[in-house]
């Protein structure tokens, strides 16, 4: 029984590409590894024109009329490819762009965990976009944010490089980090083990030890109280009827 639709397991299938004899088409327009055109040619001349080079006919553009196919090694051509397409992703991840926000009174240890995760982005190539944002009273004291968002700049400074200069808009600072070629740029500490370390957990004290403290010495108490000193049936007398 057929599904009127396909499973949703289903991937397309990756480009396939012919070679010599699986080309259909009858002529085809060859280009050599000088990227030279050759004009259009029959099948059957342009695979002996391969095979006298030492070169493979590899199909370009199957949807040209007619097909445009290479003279070059099929091996060479899937490396060449295969670069071009880590290429096009490497671009495609640089265009991601990660937010970091930070606070004009941002603690020390948290400065630095906003600091690593940068490092990380950039380190990725990706884009680093830092936000630092007022509250209240303080826009009141735009230069502590400046040299706040200063400050982390200038400790990115081996992994990125900012767009243009910071920006106050509206209640906030922004400023674009962009990474810096893997060449010129530093390593991520993490690989090296300078990483900030996360702060240690205060863990309860098992030597710490509670005095019990010593019991009062008991008071005296008076004549015919009994168990309890106030007893305001003490001194009464208890004659039985006859």
């Amino acid at each position: 029984m057929s599904r009127p639709f396909p499973s949703r397991s289903f991937s397309a299938p990756a480009p396939f590409t012919r070679v010599n004899g699986k080309i259909r088409a009858r002529e085809v327009r060859v280009i050599d590894d000088e990227q030279k055109n050759l004009g259009v040619l029959p099948l059957g001349q342009a695979i002996n024109l391969a095979r006298a080079r030492g070169v493979d006919l590899v199909e370009v553009n199957p949807n040209a009329v007619p097909p445009v196919c290479r003279l070059v090694d099929f091996g060479k051509f899937r490396y060449e490819q295969a670069k071009r397409e880590k290429e096009s992703r490497k671009n495609q991840h640089a265009n991601k762009v990660k937010e970091i926000q930070i606070s004009p009174n941002i603690d020390p240890h948290d400065f630095a965990v906003k600091r690593q995760h940068a490092i990380d982005f950039l380190c990725e190539d990706m884009k680093v976009k830092v936000t630092l944002r007022f509250r209240g009273r303080e826009l009141a004291h735009k230069e502590l944010g400046f040299e706040q968002v200063e400050k982390l700049v200038q400790g990115l400074t081996l992994f990125g490089h900012p767009d243009a200069p910071a920006r106050l808009i509206g209640k906030g600072i922004n400023i674009l980090l962009s990474p810096l070629p893997r060449a010129k740029r530093g390593k991520n500490p993490r690989e090296t083990g300078d990483a900030v370390p996360a702060p240690p957990r205060v863990q309860p004290d098992a030597a710490v030890k509670f005095e019990t403290p010593e019991p009062r010495p008991a008071e005296a108490e008076p004549d015919g109280a009994g168990e309890f000193g106030n007893n305001a049936f003490a001194n009464l007398e208890f004659v039985p009827r006859e």
